[in-house]
């Protein structure tokens, strides 16, 4: 269960939209138009210091240095795949925890994965994310911060923002719609909507809720199994939340936003990877305007699922093509950094004082 955060009381200046802020300088007896410019330190320029703002009065910053917070995730490690180049980030959050970030470099530009909740409460049986399950859900600015620093690290523009490392976005929505307004604002980094994807294993009512906020964005569903009784082996949250229920979900988002959907289905050796899987597939999304990313199953030395071999996996996704079917299989990136899909994890150790580990995501598409 998702134990209470328990950050300061102040104000979090970072998580403020430019409207909230303007209000929130009218109680300190600021000018409203001084938001614009601490909005301009905190999203384009990212100060890490309140001491940056050079255009502010001594005194105003002394005051917000006093009455709110500003939020900076420091990093800990930085982490590059010899395979590819994929960048894996440890950063320390300010009560302590940690949570890791991934950077994927494609032709069409940068992009980021980021973390939403420091662990997760999910238990899908592959995935070492949910490995000690949920300490608490980030706040907007802690997701924001691993873009930002990232961006910073490598001096380049972040375009494309995906929200599929630990944790289930939709199990923290409030503060994820908050980021997504934030990120996309003109005032900060104007990132399009479009280049934002968001993942889910599958919380219905949330799914609906998020698609009543006709947003722009991609969603992509954890689906890893065509049927029913197979999803339930798998996750746990199928037993919440039937298979049928999750596709009306899914029928129901692209009702709403025009969206298509992206399906997300690990490919696990013996389990989910036969061609009676893979015509069960065709049955459940042959009719539905979409894409699949096949993702062959990354090792998690607790778990003993494995990998089909390529012949399997072409075979699989041949089948798909047949019916109509756009899919994918997706690229492993930071696989040799424990940065690809399901490798994600809390752990412990000395050279980290003992704080929880995320670890992010890597791989095309995601």
């Amino acid at each position: 269960m998702q134990t209470n955060n328990t950050q300061p009381t102040k104000p979090d200046l970072k998580s403020l939209t430019l409207p909230e802020l303007a209000s929130y300088l009218t109680t300190l007896g600021e000018k409203p138009y001084r938001a614009k410019q601490i909005y301009e330190w905190l999203h384009k320029k990212q100060a890490t210091d309140f001491a940056q703002m050079t255009n502010l009065s001594k005194e105003l910053r002394a005051r917000l240095h006093q009455h709110t917070r500003l939020t900076i995730l420091t990093p800990i490690e930085i982490q590059t795949s010899r395979l590819d180049g994929t960048k894996k980030y440890l950063f320390a959050l300010p009560d302590g925890n940690m949570i890791e970030s991934v950077l994927m470099r494609y032709k069409h530009g940068n992009s980021v994965c980021i973390s939403s909740q420091a662990g997760c409460r999910m238990a899908c049986r592959f995935c070492a994310s949910t490995i000690g399950g949920l300490v608490r859900s980030l706040e907007p600015s802690e997701m924001l911060e691993q873009i930002y620093r990232i961006g910073q690290d490598i001096g380049e523009r972040i375009s494309n923002v995906v929200v599929m490392g630990m944790g289930e976005p939709l199990d923290n929505l409030e503060n994820l719609i908050r980021l997504i307004e934030l990120l996309t604002d003109p005032n900060g980094l104007g990132i399009s909507q479009r280049n934002i994807t968001v993942s889910t294993c599958g919380l219905v009512p949330k799914m609906r809720e998020l698609a009543d906020r006709k947003l722009a964005i991609t969603l992509a569903l954890s689906l890893h199994a065509p049927t029913q009784e197979k999803r339930r082996m798998l996750m746990p949250v199928a037993d919440t939340y039937a298979l049928s229920e999750v596709m009306e979900a899914c029928d129901y988002y692209f009702a709403q936003t025009g969206r298509r959907m992206t399906f997300e289905y690990s490919l696990i050796h013996g389990i989910n990877d036969t061609p009676e899987d893979a015509g069960q597939l065709c049955e459940l999304l042959g009719h539905k305007n979409c894409h699949v990313n096949l993702i062959p199953v990354n090792p998690v030395k607790e778990r003993a699922y494995t990998q089909p071999d390529e012949t399997i996996t072409f075979d699989f996704k041949n089948k798909l093509e047949k019916n109509k079917i756009n899919v994918t299989i997706r690229r492993e990136l930071g696989r040799d950094i424990d940065g690809a899909c399901g490798q994600l994890r809390k752990k412990y150790g000395k050279e980290h004082s003992g704080g929880p580990v995320a670890a992010g995501c890597g791989g095309e598409g995601s």
